[in-house]
């Protein structure tokens, strides 16, 4: 294992367990292609570049928008 990968998995076992698993998720999809690169999906890019932009046009969630999506997630 090289030195760097060793220091990335010290910093992930600092992190929070939902944090660890997804950083565990995205490893299990690397490895799962024999080490090629991971490629986002084309949706999911789509979705975050329509946030950003969302984003820079201030258009963000109200409180009361945010309270009844908590509330959906049984939050």
């Amino acid at each position: 294992m090289t030195k760097i990968l060793e220091d990335v998995i010290e910093k992930v076992r600092r992190l929070p367990e939902d944090r660890q698993a997804y950083v565990a998720e995205v490893l299990e999809q690397i490895v799962a292609n024999d080490g090629d690169l991971f490629v986002v999906p084309d949706e999911h890019r789509a979705a975050v570049l329509e946030g950003l932009e969302q984003a820079e046009r201030s258009e963000f969630a109200t409180d009361q928008e945010m309270a009844a999506l908590w509330k959906k997630c049984g939050l």
